[in-house]
């Protein structure tokens, strides 16, 4: 066989046995290229590979070439230690066997550096500057965020591919051995070595040890000089609220990092030196100070600390606390908070009430679990649909701007009989959710429910917003793919009888024509694809529904909320989720999360359409260089917020994650004297509640609410603080979400000279009153269980209103928890009533109105002689009051058998009432 035919022959079997060792590599390549592809970031898709490529390849050329330039020396330096061998292979045979091993490992050291480095070499080249810079080596932020990782990185890789070579030589060394063995000489009827042959490999061994550990002290000088960097993120048991370098680090430990660097530098020419003069006693002695020099630095360290810091704590550490507190609030966007006064007056009137009534029929009386489990007994309609997790919004509802509560119907395969979780059924039938459900946050119907603005299926809407696309193709339980436009009808939706079906209209999905048909059940690893009459050539497989899969794939290095919302805007349905961009390398910062993350910002909104798929990134702070840095290597994957149509921008929210953590970190950093944090004088608290009848920390809530010194009504996020072991309020902090407003922090610090109940102590007065606790005891007998809601605190004028709904439910069975009761607490007063308003009244003054008259709305279906059943509604209204009256009086006095006697009428006119209400549902 002719060479050139020999040479095609072999490069065919080269790529025959390539495909086949990586077929399922690259299966998985042209899958992932076309699901880019279909989403339009292709571009984004081949900038990892083709930066990998660019690193990969002339690393794997030139990392080959030295590789095979060092075996050959090497090899030279072995025949010219060994004076004579038996030739077990050919100088030719062994050349190509040396390639082998400079192949493999060049292809080693391409692989795993282009797979660990590629982003961040590009962070590194496109790196936007912070300008501002750190307080000690006086670097820009971007040194520590974009280029010391790389560097850290490199140095890892450096140090592994050192101990790979070191491993390498010995193999290279038993392999020539083997090959190429020295010539045995007869000495006493015994064949031995020459004991020149042994002084040479000696010296060989000597010679390689060398060369690798003049490398190592090279790569050693460059660890300690980028560790000296370290200093800015140590965190010592012994130094308190400190994070970040100190007195001891700057004086002691960054000079004996100097020491070692200068140590290491000079170790290279002294083991080269030492070789050369055979004098080992300088090869050890590098280490030997090294080790000196560390012991050393610790006792200095720890001498400096006891003797010279510890005495004057205080005034040594005050620079680097001032330091600390600065590039902490600076790393969680807190440089920014605005501090304002609420100077609580205590003077609210039934006038202020009636002038801030958007506030006041905002306040929540509705809690989002209850909801929750309100929405799936009474709205899920069959099994298969679920709602995961009920959002809170705002929209403007027939004009007016209103709270709301909102979930979406998705529709959950694994809640299907296992009899008809066929193949067909979970990926050609039952492809998506239908809908949502809204309800305001302040309204209940009758019996305590959530009263539903949206609901049914299809939808049915009571207010000016419509659903026209409702179909939810793509959500937070779409963990399956689909196969749309086949012969097979789609499920849509339940009817009572039969079921509605429907084809899909979207864009989403890519074509099963052609190869894409045997390329998808292979990557499906089903055979069911590529049989399926049902599946012809203008089908479309749509891939990675669940949302937050979606966005993750698409962009890993940016950190996603877990919590998605639903919008509804012109009809349609929509995803937001707030993405971050996050760091552990901000100096001096100290961090609050267990991953270490130091630096944050919700720069990213990401919008993925329920119907479509399509997902839109948009850049919701361009001042955070982390993702204009992004920006720069993804030019085709981010827009300008601007971009974003009106309708969604409306409900955009500031991030409920991102608002708790920066409330955990201002809960300390909002002291910015040095010698009150270095105290710890004024640590604040997040305030506590009862929940569910149970003392949790307060959470953070969505409101509508006009800050004071404001004019409009505004969507607020909000937590109060209370002071460290101290019950009453000190301040409350808010994320503001409206407008040209958006994302700004305000902190409204109340009087410290004056006694301002912080939520447990409204708790405890509610535990407290007589009339209240002793009707909870009550509503908790019996089968019953009373739940406590959410306590918020709400500020109207300057003054502060507390809002607690009770919920009561049955402790067994699976029924909803009901809205009986609402407590509302201002100054010294407390009233529980069966409505906000009338709790208000109370208050506020008898015989006052409070808005316009609240007259219990009638749905379409009911009937007009719903009027009629009114008054003798009322009338045993007042009889159950009566006798609940005369059952506590009889408790009260030790009148058992009485109490039992009105417990039993109690219980006769409860019945009574609720066939009464019955029919008023009816």
């Amino acid at each position: 066989m002719k060479r050139k035919n020999k040479v095609l022959v072999g490069v065919g079997i080269t790529l025959f046995l390539g495909i086949v060792v990586f077929f399922d590599q690259l299966v998985n390549f042209i899958v992932d290229y076309q699901w880019f592809s279909e989403l339009g970031y292709e571009d984004v898709f081949l900038k990892k590979l083709v930066t990998q490529a660019q690193i990969g390849i002339p690393l794997f050329v030139i990392g080959s070439l030295l590789l095979y330039g060092y075996f050959q020396s090497l090899k030279k330096s072995y025949y010219n230690k060994v004076e004579s061998y038996h030739m077990g292979i050919s100088e030719k045979s062994l050349n190509k066997i040396i390639l082998l091993p400079a192949l493999t490992l060049g292809f080693i050291v391409a692989i795993t550096t282009a797979s660990r480095l590629w982003f961040d070499i590009l962070i590194f080249r496109n790196g936007e500057a912070f300008n501002v810079v750190d307080p000690i080596f006086n670097k820009d932020i971007s040194f520590y965020l974009f280029n010391l990782p790389l560097f850290r990185e490199i140095l890892a890789l450096i140090m592994g591919l050192l101990f790979l070579v070191i491993i390498t030589t010995f193999i290279f060394y038993i392999l020539m051995f083997t090959l190429r063995r020295p010539t045995l000489y007869e000495v006493e009827g015994r064949f031995v070595f020459k004991n020149e042959l042994i002084n040479n490999v000696i010296k060989m061994a000597l010679k390689q040890l060398t060369m690798v550990g003049a490398v190592f002290f090279l790569v050693l000088a460059v660890n300690y000089y980028l560790s000296a960097y370290n200093i800015l993120y140590y965190r010592g048991a012994d130094r308190g609220v400190l994070f970040g370098a100190s007195y001891t680090d700057i004086a002691v430990s960054l000079k004996v990092l100097r020491i070692q660097l200068i140590i290491s530098i000079l170790a290279i020419g002294s083991i080269i030196y030492a070789y050369n003069r055979k004098k080992v006693k300088v090869a050890v002695l590098a280490p030997v100070l090294l080790i000196a020099i560390s012991i050393i630095g610790n006792l200095v360290g720890a001498s400096v600390e006891n003797f010279i810091v510890v005495p004057n704590q205080r005034a040594r550490q005050l620079p680097y606390i001032e330091n600390n507190i600065t590039y902490t609030r600076m790393a969680y966007g807190l440089d920014t908070v605005t501090t304002k006064e609420l100077n609580v007056s205590g003077s609210l009137t039934i006038e202020d009430i009636n002038e801030n009534r958007e506030v006041i029929n905002n306040i929540r009386i509705n809690d989002y679990r209850p909801t929750l489990q309100a929405y799936n007994q009474t709205q899920a309609t069959r099994f298969y649909y679920l709602f995961n997790d009920v959002d809170i919004d705002r929209y403007y509802i027939n004009g007016e701007y209103t709270q709301v509560f909102l979930a979406a119907r998705e529709l959950d395969i694994e809640q299907l009989d296992s009899n008809a979780k066929n193949w067909i059924n979970q990926h050609l039938k039952y492809t998506h959710g239908y809908g949502l459900t809204l309800s305001p946050v302040n309204k209940v119907t009758r019996d305590g429910q959530p009263h539903l603005a949206i609901r049914d299926i299809p939808p049915v809407s009571n207010i000016d917003i419509e659903i026209t696309r409702p179909e939810i193709y793509f959500g937070e339980l779409t963990n399956q793919y689909i196969i749309v436009n086949t012969k097979e009808m789609e499920f849509d939706y339940p009817l009572d009888v039969d079921n509605a079906e429907t084809m899909y209209e979207g864009t989403a999905g890519i074509s099963l024509g052609g190869l894409n048909r045997l390329l998808h059940s292979y990557k499906q690893g089903t055979t069911k694809l590529f049989l399926s009459g049902s599946v012809t050539s203008e089908s479309r497989i749509i891939l990675h529904r669940n949302i937050l899969e979606r966005v993750e794939k698409i962009a890993p290095f940016i950190e996603y909320d877990e919590d998605p919302y639903i919008v509804i805007n012109d009809g349609k349905l929509f995803w937001i989720i707030d993405g971050y961009t996050t760091s552990n390398s901000y100096p001096y910062a100290t961090p609050f999360r267990r991953d270490g993350v130091n630096y944050i910002r919700n720069s990213v909104k990401i919008v993925i359409d329920a119907y479509n798929g399509e997902v839109d990134y948009y850049v919701s702070d361009d001042t955070d260089p982390v993702i204009n840095t992004y920006n720069k290597i993804f030019p085709q994957l981010f827009k300008s917020l601007e971009e974003m149509p009106e309708g969604l921008i409306k409900h955009l929210r500031y991030p409920q994650d991102l608002f708790d953590l920066q409330s955990e970190v201002f809960a300390i950093y909002h002291m910015t004297n040095p010698n009150v944090f270095y105290n710890q004088e004024d640590v604040w608290y997040l305030a506590e509640e009862k929940y569910h009848n149970r003392q949790q920390q307060v959470e953070s809530q969505y409101m509508m609410m006009k800050l004071p010194g404001e004019e409009e009504v505004e969507y607020v996020l909000s937590v109060p603080y209370t002071p460290r072991n101290l019950p009453n309020m000190t301040a409350l902090f808010m994320a503001r979400n409206d407008g040209e407003h958006y994302g700004e922090l305000v902190v409204y610090r109340l009087p410290k000279g004056q006694n301002i109940a912080g939520p447990a102590q409204i708790e405890a007065r509610i535990d407290s009153d007589t009339t209240i606790s002793q009707n909870l005891s009550l509503w908790g007998e019996g089968g019953s269980e009373v739940i406590r809601g959410n306590l918020l605190v709400i500020p109207v004028e300057n003054s502060l209103l507390y809002v607690e709904p009770l919920y009561i439910a049955a402790s067994t069975g699976n029924t909803i928890p009901e809205v009986k009761k609402v407590i509302v607490a201002y100054k010294d007063q407390i009233v529980m009533e069966d409505t906000l308003d009338l709790a208000l009244v109370r208050i506020f003054g008898e015989g006052k109105s409070i808005g316009e008259e609240q007259i219990p709305e009638l749905d379409e279906n009911e009937d007009e002689d719903i009027i009629e059943i009114i008054q003798p509604l009322k009338e045993l209204i007042q009889q159950t009051t009566d006798t609940y009256s005369k059952a506590k009086e009889a408790s009260q006095r030790g009148d058992w058998a009485g109490y039992g006697r009105y417990l039993e009428e109690l219980e006769r006119l409860l019945n009574r009432l609720n066939n009464e209400s019955q029919k008023i549902e009816d």
